[in-house]
């Protein structure tokens, strides 16, 4: 029987990115220096291939692409963008970035506002993720910034472990909606009509349990949360399966983190489950 493509290519992947965690375990077990290189993209060939990674990594048309217009203006404007390279083999391969546009806060202070990241299918699941978000704040401290924000999908699990539990970011404020009817990046979204609501994302640099966290150190907990609000365990799997009911879900999801947000909790933790993944909110000091 003809094996498709598609299944060819997947095995491929899954190959290469077996490779990649030998490669990588051997080089941590002999102390060897990391093969990846984290630095700043400023060469067009540097941009370019961010402009790939995209549509490697997230699929979609090009029109939902950041080009490399929009990288350059933002470095011209103060922003960066730095790349993770791997060093294997005399290459310079791009395998992943992280994206920092200049934004402001209450109208004076300036901030980042971290646009994009993109880690390579076969060097995911390895730290590489938290090891850009570690020197993106690195490099916003060097600089003088505090703060750093960004979005994403309430129902994603997997953002909201990394983002609460590694980063150490809260919570406060949730877009309804953020982007209009969500944009082809996820076609299952368009399809369905699944809202692009967001959380935002408070990334208080100098905090003393961010600094914690970035030390590799566990931050003192919270303890008992005011509330929870449970998200489903497989999102992805319920778009394509039940769409009606991850429409009633996210509606549920909204509400509640609403009237959470509504009565002055704020989201600082995020509590893995196999079939109740959750969110945990605490009153605000003070």
């Amino acid at each position: 029987m003809c094996r498709r493509a598609g299944t060819r290519r997947r095995s491929f992947k899954r190959k290469l990115k077996a490779n990649v965690i030998d490669a990588q375990a051997r080089d941590e077990a002999a102390g060897r220096e990391s093969p990846i290189e984290v630095r700043e993209c400023t060469r067009v060939e540097e941009l370019d291939a961010c402009v790939r990674l995209q549509l490697e990594v997230f699929g979609g048309p090009e029109i939902n692409v950041s080009p490399r217009k929009h990288f350059i203006m933002a470095r011209r404007a103060g922003g960066w963008t730095l790349g993770a390279f791997d060093r294997r083999h005399n290459r310079q391969e791009l395998v992943g970035f992280v994206h920092l546009d200049v934004a402001v806060r209450n109208g004076h202070e300036v901030i980042g506002y971290s646009h994009m990241m993109a880690v390579a299918a076969a060097y995911q699941n390895r730290g590489l993720g938290a090891r850009l978000k570690w020197a993106q704040r690195e490099r916003a401290l060097a600089e003088g910034r505090s703060f750093i924000t960004w979005t994403w999908e309430p129902l994603r699990a997997r953002n909201a472990h990394f983002n609460l539990n590694r980063l150490g970011v809260t919570v406060s404020s949730y877009g309804v909606n953020f982007y209009g009817p969500d944009d082809y990046s996820w076609g299952e979204y368009v399809a369905h009509g699944i809202d692009s609501d967001r959380l935002f994302a408070e990334w208080e640099l100098g905090s003393a349990r961010v600094a914690e966290l970035a030390r590799g150190g566990r931050p003192e907990p919270f303890g008992p949360p005011a509330r929870m609000i449970e998200i489903p365990p497989d999102w992805s799997g319920m778009l394509k399966t039940d769409p009606q009911g991850a429409r009633r879900e996210q509606l549920r999801v909204r509400v509640e983190f609403l009237s959470a947000f509504d009565a002055g909790l704020v989201c600082a933790g995020f509590e893995r489950d196999d079939e109740r993944p959750r969110y945990l909110l605490y009153k605000r000091e003070g």
